[in-house]
């Protein structure tokens, strides 16, 4: 077996990277959508195969340095944890992906302005969500409480918003549709809170357990 000469910081700058995709990916596809704009969300979807290769690195990657059989037991936690932590951010890409393919097809066109607004509200929400937990990550401190918190919001516009659906107008094809755009975002929602909770049990995170929680 060839020597590894890859850093151990290499995994959480490319985790790092992952976070920030994710939260492009889904500001573009709600830009996309809303303001009928195809050509951003081909471009969200064609860019997903980046996600999935940077997937493949970073897993490659720590396996490749698990084998090398120099880490330390923290390390080692760490990196089973990251292993955890990368397919959340690959589901959630394909979330937004899932989002963005809506807009080519111009859905947004088709929606009612109060399912608009609320789909807006919570793109805003979850993205606030999404920076929360990469904060959480490249500073690691826990931030699971102000991120659930955050997710009951995101479920209460969810209710709001298929009860919109079900009393609109909108056609049987496009109230399907806008349903499962309003699931997409609420997933994105209970993934960051769920990468919030494994990010918690980071080893240099526990250590700090103690500290009080964010205002």
């Amino acid at each position: 077996m060839t020597d590894f000469v890859q850093p151990p910081s290499l995994v959480d700058l490319r985790v790092a990277q992952l976070f920030a995709l994710v939260r492009e990916a889904l500001a573009g596809a709600t830009e996309s959508l809303l303001n009928l704009e195809p050509a951003i969300g081909q471009a969200i979807v064609d860019a997903d195969r980046a996600v999935d290769e940077l997937t493949s690195e970073v897993d490659n990657t720590i396996w490749q340095l698990i084998e090398v059989g120099s880490t330390t037991t923290d390390e080692l936690r760490h990196f089973v944890s990251v292993l955890l932590i990368v397919p959340e951010l690959e589901r959630s890409a394909d979330l937004a992906e899932h989002i963005a393919q809506r807009a080519v097809r111009s859905l947004g066109a088709e929606m009612t302005p109060v399912s608009r607004g609320l789909v807006q509200r919570m793109s805003e929400v979850a993205l606030e969500m999404w920076s929360a937990a990469a904060d959480s990550y490249a500073d690691r401190v826990a931030r699971v409480n102000v991120l659930e918190q955050a997710d009951a919001e995101l479920d209460i516009l969810h209710d709001r918003l298929t009860h919109e659906i079900g009393t609109s107008e909108m056609a049987n094809p496009v109230t399907t549709e806008v349903t499962l755009v309003a699931r997409f975002y609420e997933r994105l929602g209970d993934h960051a809170v769920n990468l919030a909770r494994r990010i918690a049990t980071l080893p240099e995170v526990r250590a700090r357990a103690d500290e009080p929680p964010e205002a």
